[in-house]
């Protein structure tokens, strides 16, 4: 992801100004500024003539956010590499913020199967290999060292 948000401005520079491509970079880099936690509370949904369109929880977020909004603004298109958004529009929108939040979290758990599926695999993976080592000693050795592994991955994710 570090590599594609580095590679926005080339992006943008080679795409011209297509709305769709400035609109889906804006949206990205927004994730980006944002942060995780302030992703939860404002989520953008359009950029229409620069103005970037963002959905927030409650009128709370709504003031602070609207003070915020240069510095978010300046982060935006500093990202960018350009003035693609040149306003932030920040509307009252509960139901698209527990939409996105509700999509994020079914992702989440996505990507924890798929995390759990693979570390099943991988044991199995390196069962396999040891069987094929003939040292002994060398055989133990893999072994623990591939469950020292295993272990503080499993630990990590929370498995």
């Amino acid at each position: 992801m570090d590599d594609l948000i580095r590679a926005l401005p080339k992006l943008l520079r080679a795409a011209g100004e297509t709305e769709e491509v400035l609109e889906a970079a804006a949206l990205v880099a927004w994730r980006r500024v944002a942060g995780s936690e302030l992703s939860r509370q404002a989520v953008p949904f359009r950029l229409y003539r620069k103005t970037l369109i963002v959905a927030v929880a409650d009128s709370t977020w709504q003031k602070q956010l609207e003070a915020m909004s240069g510095q978010l603004l300046f982060r935006l298109n500093s990202l960018l590499g350009q003035a693609v958004v040149t306003y932030i529009e920040f509307r009252l929108d509960p139901k698209t913020v527990e939409a996105a939040r509700n999509a994020t979290q079914q992702d989440e758990a996505a990507r924890e199967e798929q995390e759990r599926r693979a570390l099943v695999r991988a044991k199995g993976d390196l069962t396999d290999a040891a069987c094929a080592i003939q040292d002994e000693e060398l055989r133990r050795r893999f072994l623990l060292a591939a469950g020292s592994y295993i272990d503080r991955q499993e630990r990590e994710k929370g498995f």
